[in-house]
């Protein structure tokens, strides 16, 4: 009987697993199958996440022409990228500073400083919203980018990672003359590699998927972002019917992520298991 228990209980495990992880997975299985299903299709194979035996591309096609993804694409790289170029260089200074430096307050300002982890976004729109459009960047890119160049998260992350580095490389380039930012660029980031790509990951996937803040910020067709662009086009699709099309527009959405993820996934798992977040 205790050798059955061995295997039945960790097969059951699996199974429970397996399902949890298919029922996960569902919606973006349906979506990926929907994108390539005919609009000939009916409501009941519509519905269904097998694979239609006539798969065609031409819900991508009309979806390309509906909606201008292209525009939607080059906005929200901009915002992604220019968002994470401000946000390394915020961070790893003010992370340089709680790790190495030593000033009176330091760690008291560093709790305060945490303190924006603890606050709902939401309740920040209207104070930012006021800020941007005092500073004349309402319905512009820089607009929507403005809020996130400082991170308390990030700040967190690479003072640990800058923590969990040894001095003594430092050291020996304090002592050969090396200036301070030359220490953190040419010594500590090399070294702190796993943590900027830790953050980025968290940074690029936050800011590809915000919705609100620029669904605020942004009035014109021409500086919308992916998600608000998905949200009229879906608008259009559903009333139409146009289920796979539909399907397309939000897999033409996901896919550079989930394509990202599947090709870097290694490299994913081992910057948050060598980022340095401990004790």
């Amino acid at each position: 009987m205790g050798k059955l228990e061995k295997h039945v209980w960790p097969a059951i495990g699996v199974a429970l697993l397996s399902a949890i992880a298919f029922l996960w997975a569902s919606p973006f299985l349906w979506t990926l199958v929907a994108s390539f299903r005919p609009d000939s299709a009916g409501s009941a194979d519509m519905a269904s996440l097998l694979p239609d035996l006539h798969p065609t591309l031409e819900n991508f096609r009309s979806a390309l022409e509906s909606g201008s993804f292209g525009v939607y694409y080059v906005n929200t790289l901009i915002v992604v990228l220019g968002v994470l170029a401000v946000q390394c260089v915020t961070v790893s200074l003010a992370g340089y500073a709680f790790a190495r430096l030593r000033f009176p307050g330091r760690d008291l300002l560093f709790y305060a400083f945490l303190l924006q982890l603890m606050l709902v976004p939401p309740a920040l729109i209207v104070p930012n919203l006021r800020t941007v459009v005092d500073l004349g960047l309402y319905d512009t890119l820089p607009g929507v980018m403005a809020p996130y160049f400082a991170s308390a998260f990030g700040t967190f992350l690479m003072r640990q990672t800058f923590r969990a580095l040894p001095r003594d490389f430092e050291e020996a380039a304090a002592i050969d003359g090396a200036p301070w930012w030359a220490i953190i660029w040419y010594v500590l980031l090399p070294m702190a590699k796993p943590g900027l790509i830790a953050f980025a990951i968290v940074s690029v996937t936050t800011h590809w998927n915000e919705f609100l803040w620029p669904l605020m910020v942004i009035s014109s067709p021409a500086n919308q972002t992916l998600t608000i662009g998905l949200a009229a086009f879906t608008l259009g699709a559903e009333s139409g019917k146009e289920w796979g099309v539909l399907a397309a527009g939000t897999l033409l959405v996901m896919a550079p992520l989930a394509v990202a993820f599947i090709a870097f996934q290694r490299r994913f798992v081992d910057s948050f298991v060598f980022s340095g977040v401990k004790g």
